[in-house]
């Protein structure tokens, strides 16, 4: 193909990727305000489920810290457009999250027919073991994570005297980060995997690099939560089994590659 098919292909990749993500907007859009109280809203309820499953942590391991507090926190809306076009930002990004397995293969069919037999055959499953992960990091940042950030920033005051009154568009920002952000950094398996069959990684150098990974997470993992201890280790001691992980899969990779050179050199 020349350059401008290989153009013209990826318009028709981009096109029904964009078609599935709208059609995914639809279907939310239609039930956007249900969505919106219980799941959007849902972190900042009293009633919400991890709520229940941290405080009955809590009290198995005789930890009362685990049990939150009721949210302390109101919305309001400061635009005249603002609750609609909320609508809309919830629709799109719900549509694009429910659409993403489907935007992951339409990218496969356009990068697939430039491998080789054998590349494709070590990408086997790549879609679905990314769109895995990424669900894992997005439910993982919204039933962890976020009711622990909703909590601690929704009842942190100053002063009694002044009340915590959060615009929808700041509350719609930090958790749409936090979900979209951890269903990223949890690709970071497959992100290794293929640097490592490409000779960029290599088992040695992830070991070498461990103190300045646990640096790194650790970091990555007080920008995105709250400013207290609890909350960063609730993020990176997963993330760090993630990269423990990572480790492991470079390790089989690196030395199944070093056995199919050997065999070519024979």
């Amino acid at each position: 193909m020349g350059f401008l098919d290989h153009v013209e292909d990826l318009r028709w990749h981009i096109i029904r990727s964009a078609a599935a993500i709208l059609i995914g907007a639809i279907i939310i859009f239609i039930k956007v305000e249900v969505i919106f109280d219980r799941i959007i809203l849902g972190p900042a309820h009293s009633n919400f489920v991890s709520y229940k499953w941290f405080c009955a942590l809590g009290r198995l391991m005789h930890y009362d810290a685990f049990c939150l507090h009721e949210v302390n926190m109101k919305f309001q809306n400061t635009a005249v457009t603002g609750q609609f076009m909320m609508s809309l930002s919830i629709s799109m990004w719900l549509g694009f999250i429910l659409a993403f397995p489907f935007v992951l293969w339409e990218l496969w069919k356009f990068v697939k027919p430039a491998l080789k037999p054998s590349e494709i055959k070590m990408a086997k499953g790549i879609v679905f073991w990314c769109s895995l992960l990424f669900f894992t990091g997005v439910l993982f940042a919204y039933y962890i994570v976020a009711p622990y950030a909703i909590n601690f920033f929704g009842n942190y005051q100053l002063s009694p005297s002044v009340q915590n009154i959060v615009t929808l568009d700041n509350y719609f920002d930090m958790i749409s980060t936090l979900v979209l952000a951890l269903g990223v950094v949890f690709e970071m398996p497959i992100l290794v995997l293929f640097l490592t069959r490409i000779g960029v990684f290599t088992p040695q150098l992830l070991r070498k690099q461990r103190r300045l990974a646990f640096l790194i997470l650790f970091i990555l993992s007080e920008i995105i939560t709250p400013p207290d201890l609890f909350s960063c280790l609730l993020v990176f001691i997963p993330l760090y089994i993630l990269y423990e992980i990572t480790v492991l899969i470079s390790t089989r990779t690196y030395n199944a590659r070093q056995k199919r050179k050997a065999e070519n050199d024979d």
